[in-house]
């Protein structure tokens, strides 16, 4: 008993004076991260990075959000002196390259209400930078280029591009089976199967025109378009290209097509064609000249001089009697596409789409309630459901009966007959 005592005792000194580490041991606590001073040097770490969060909460905007250097370091007088010494730049134009690719290469540039120069290269240009057409910042006295800059987009352009897709698919479009294939073939087809009209030696359709009475799922479908492709889609309301000044209309549709056609693939949609669209007349007072200005340039930018490239064109209308006949010739809209009045079968579709997300009774005939909507469009529909589902709220309840959906059917259909367009838009489709 007394030995085993005594190795007990031994092994407690051994812990209380453990002996020292040899060389092997520390470079082994080294690979897990544990030296000799590692947990206090965290500690530290941890303290330092606090008290600099703390610090830069009391102080505002860090630094690096800025990009600048700390105030300590700031030379207010010498940068002062630097911008003073540099003069701002003007714009111009380069137009023309006078003996390119060579050492005494020459540019002629525009500045706008000057004149133009035959100028060379600042020091801080290569030649690969500039190129016929760009524009240009040039120094105030020897009018040298000393910057290429990008093209001039307006920004009202920039912000017609669609950048969140749709929530809108190909299932949420009821009863338009042709239109939607129809439009599938234009749009989808050459992106996806380039090939195939490689192979026959055809180029494939390029533009469709949706036209139909309101309310019949133009703008729908062109939603599920946007939504289906990765291509970039522009979507451009008509009346916003009226502008005041004259050239301010066609400069705007220039710059879309300049903007569309440097994406790789991409879709413009113009909605409500016809308020620029309009076929050419003179009403003696010059009224509508800068309109038609407008449209003449559309009609260029689709088929003109200059090759249109990868660029679909949707344009959807309830008016195409209006419409101008150079804008619809094949070459420009090479579709057109009526979007009729829903069918039974149709409307008893719409009503299901609209019904998905409703909380509704079990055996609701959808078929009778479309029996009963004749020469609605989906829109009508889709107003009837919302009814139904106001005649639930009020009394209460928290599911759609058949018979809030007839209510609503007398009410939208029968009550708000006076206010339909539809069968005066239906003699102009």
């Amino acid at each position: 008993m007394a030995p085993a005592a005594a190795d007990i005792e031994d092994e407690i000194k051994d812990e209380k004076n453990p002996p020292p580490l040899d060389e092997d041991d520390i470079a082994l606590l080294k690979t897990y991260g544990l030296g000799p001073y590692s947990t206090s040097i965290k500690k530290a770490e941890k303290e330092i990075k606090e008290m600099a969060k703390k610090i830069n909460d009391l102080c505002g905007i860090k630094e690096s959000d800025t990009g600048l250097a700390a105030p300590s370091q700031w030379d207010l007088v010498s940068d002062k002196q630097m911008m003073q010494e540099e003069q701002p730049l003007q714009v111009a134009r380069c137009t023309k390259i006078i003996s390119p690719n060579t050492e005494d290469a020459k540019y002629v540039i525009n500045v706008k209400q000057i004149a133009k120069f035959v100028v060379g290269l600042g020091d801080k240009v290569s030649p690969t930078d500039i190129e016929e057409g760009m524009r240009v910042g040039v120094d105030r006295n020897k009018y040298q280029i000393q910057i290429p800059l990008p093209p001039k987009i307006d920004p009202s352009v920039t912000m017609m591009t669609v950048e969140e897709k749709p929530d809108v698919t190909y299932n949420d479009v009821g009863g338009c089976k042709e239109q939607i294939e129809k439009m599938r073939e234009v749009v989808e087809l050459p992106m996806l199967h380039p090939e195939k009209f490689v192979k026959l030696g055809i180029d494939p359709p390029k533009g469709v025109l949706c036209y139909g009475p309101p309310g019949t799922g133009k703008t729908l479908l062109a939603r599920a378009v946007a939504n289906r492709t990765d291509a970039c889609f522009i979507r451009v309301i008509g009346s916003e290209l009226v502008q005041k000044y004259v050239g301010e209309g066609a400069r705007m549709v220039r710059e879309l097509f300049q903007m569309a056609r440097s994406k790789k693939a991409c879709i413009v949609f113009f909605d409500e064609v016809d308020a620029i669209g309009g076929a050419r007349f003179d009403d003696g007072v010059g009224g509508d000249n800068e309109v038609q200005r407008t449209m003449l340039e559309i009609v260029n930018q689709l088929d003109g001089f200059d090759a249109r490239g990868n660029i679909k064109v949707l344009m959807a209308t309830n008016r195409p009697d209006t419409l101008d006949p150079a804008l619809l010739r094949p070459g420009r809209l090479d579709r057109k596409v009526e979007f009729g009045l829903p069918d039974l079968e149709s409307r008893t579709q719409i009503f299901k789409i609209h019904t998905r997300t409703m909380n509704c009774e079990r055996d609701i005939r959808f078929e009778l309630l479309a029996r009963l909507c004749p020469n609605s469009t989906g829109a009508d529909i889709r107003s009837v459901c919302t009814e139904a589902g106001m005649y639930a709220i009020r009394a209460r309840r928290k599911t759609v009966t058949e018979k809030d959906f007839l209510d609503a059917v007398n009410k939208v259909i029968k009550g708000y007959q006076k206010f339909s367009a539809t069968p005066k838009y239906m003699v102009y489709n």
